[in-house]
């Protein structure tokens, strides 16, 4: 069981203690726990017992339930407070702004058990006379559910993309010989996925045994010689393909997709009197085989150039292969430095050195750290005093540290009408500032974009962070012209970031390039709370790569110096007014 699985179930058990109205400490030490084990660099389940109490955050009960977890797959504690419920109670905590408080009144007041009540009680005015249940609050809970049915059966691919290693490290432990693919959205790097797809070439057909009997698996879908289907926990239904060595790059390229992609390739081939599929190229009137075994070889034989997965949307990559001008994909070891993180200052969980010794160790040369401000009161935000104090503090820790560079930074709130969380004579004196959106999201679209533009006229705000708000499967972005952000971006010299946060993962793989056809900079941050953070930058170079970026176009890939001259508050002749705060 992977840490993922156990801090679900630890984050659900406080999420049932926090419905049945329990001890606020007890909530908070399977929150606390669940968030050790989401951070932990080691796998939990290896661990014993007196090793899990030695992590802070899991005691000795906790650690207990852990191990009854790991070792036979449930926990009775869990499993009676599911019991103390109906099983449509749970679904509700899924809807953006409800949370356990929440559900909480609204099945002790109203007894509704399902997303289907809640409409209903919603949309019948049901709601009303409970506490903080008005009709704005009864739009907000519609627009939730509206928005949770649209996500239904999707994952983030992150998530998706671990299940599936997990998957493949379990099968391939009983046939180590065999070459393991991921396919369809997943080796793509789209932003959610639907299934798991594998494929296992030079595989026995007893392998199929073996994957029906994985351990998460909740029902079988169908097992044969060549394909077997299951449903795993948390709804993931997974797909395992056998094909043989000489079809390996046709079956690649054909569950790799995306499906225009496939049927313009597909189209091409016909054209010139060939047939296509997931076997291989062949000549239409005889079947002689053309290509199949690599992807090289197969895109070479349709006179294309190899075309990476990210790329394979119709986004013009088939003329761009033609022509030999595929972008030079940025790749993650192109970036030197990390512009975006939080520490123990405000509400990440390590502190300046501790953040600063796992960059280094990451092969980072350089990071920003860049706390929150005052408003976003619920993460400790910084004041001028106490930013200007940390920043102080920054630099002391930079001077103890060889072969990293510490910059002192700030995430600063947009206010709703438009001004920076802090003054102009503090922010003046950081080396960067991210200028962010933490509140507000329901302007309308001419309030949120002239809100962010009057921002950007700030000649203090080098970077607009998470430019688009979107949580993935969880709200959608607010209501912003991207264009207008653009091109004032571009007046400006601002940069706009990709937020590498897999449920972010903004801004979005299409409006990066359209920035970056603009003229507009890019920075990829982790956007890290802990430590462990830092691996997420993957997520945000898949972003950049979905979007055609090359390495040239990221700001964070420079060195150091080249940074600093690349900021907006060092380049001439791109100054907007300042904003007093």
């Amino acid at each position: 069981m992977d840490n993922l699985a156990i801090a679900h179930v630890l984050n659900e058990i406080a999420d049932l203690l926090e419905i049945r109205d329990e001890n606020p400490f007890r909530i908070r030490a399977y929150r606390n726990a669940a968030s050790a084990v989401t951070d932990s660099g080691e796998r939990i389940a290896d661990l014993t017992d007196p090793a899990l109490r030695q992590i802070p955050g899991i005691g000795k009960d906790i650690a207990g339930r852990i191990r009854e977890l790991v070792e036979s797959g449930q926990c009775r504690y869990h499993q009676e407070l599911l019991a103390e419920f109906p099983p449509g109670v749970l679904d509700l905590l899924h809807l953006q702004g409800i949370g356990p408080k929440t559900v909480a009144l609204l099945y002790g007041s109203r007894r509704i058990q399902s997303v289907d009540e809640l409409e209903q009680a919603a949309r019948g005015g049901a709601l009303r006379g409970l506490r903080g249940l008005g009709p704005k609050k009864e739009q907000l809970i519609l627009k939730a559910i509206d928005e949770w049915r649209r996500h239904a059966g999707r994952h983030l691919t992150p998530d998706a993309w671990e299940v599936a290693t997990g998957v493949v490290d379990y099968l391939r432990d009983t046939s180590p010989h065999t070459t393991f693919d991921i396919v369809g959205s997943l080796r793509r790097g789209a932003d959610t996925c639907g299934d798991i797809d594998i494929l296992a070439c030079g595989a026995a057909p007893d392998l199929m045994a073996h994957f029906v009997r994985h351990p998460h698996v909740e029902r079988v879908l169908g097992q044969g010689d060549t394909k077997s289907s299951v449903r795993l926990r948390k709804g993931y239904q997974t797909d395992l393909r056998l094909v043989v060595p000489e079809s390996r790059g046709a079956a690649l390229q054909y569950f790799t997709g995306s499906k225009l992609h496939n049927i313009e390739l597909r189209d091409r081939a016909l054209r010139r009197g060939w047939k296509l599929n997931e076997y291989g190229l062949f000549q239409a009137s005889d079947g002689t085989r053309l290509a199949g075994d690599t992807e090289e070889a197969l895109y070479a034989a349709l006179d294309l150039a190899h075309i990476p997965p990210e790329l394979r949307e119709m986004r013009g990559e088939i003329d761009a292969a033609k022509e030999g001008t595929l972008p030079r994909l940025i790749e993650l070891s192109d970036l030197r430095g990390d512009l975006h993180m939080h520490t123990t200052a405000t509400d990440g969980r390590d502190d300046v050195e501790t953040m600063a010794r796992a960059a280094k160790a990451a092969g980072l040369s350089y990071i920003a750290i860049t706390d929150h401000s005052q408003a976003l009161a619920m993460a400790n935000g910084l004041d001028e005093a106490q930013a200007l104090a940390h920043a102080r503090r920054i630099r002391e820790v930079a001077a103890q540290i060889e072969g990293v560079t510490l910059l002192a930074g700030i995430e600063c709130d947009i206010r709703p009408d438009g001004q920076l969380d802090l003054a102009d004579d503090c922010l003046a004196q950081l080396d960067i500032v991210i200028a962010s959106v933490h509140s507000a999201f329901n302007q309308s679209p001419e309030e949120m974009t002239n809100r962010v533009l009057r921002a950007m006229e700030c000649r203090y705000v080098d970077v607009i962070g998470h430019p688009t708000g979107r949580l993935l499967l969880r709200r959608d972005p607010y209501a912003i012209h991207v264009e207008r952000l653009i091109a004032a971006a571009a007046q400006h010299g601002v940069a706009l970031e990709i937020n590498s946060l897999i449920e972010r993962r903004d801004l979005s793989d299409a409006h990066a390039r359209l920035a970056r056809d603009r003229g507009v900079k890019l920075v990829i941050s982790s956007d890290a709370h802990s430590v462990r953070a830092f691996g997420g930058l993957r997520w945000g170079v898949m972003t950049a790569r979905r979007g055609w970026i090359e390495a040239k176009d990221v700001l964070n890939t420079l060195p150091l110096e080249a940074l600093r001259r690349g900021l907006r508050r060092s380049r001439k002749g791109k100054r907007g007014k300042g904003v007093k705060a």
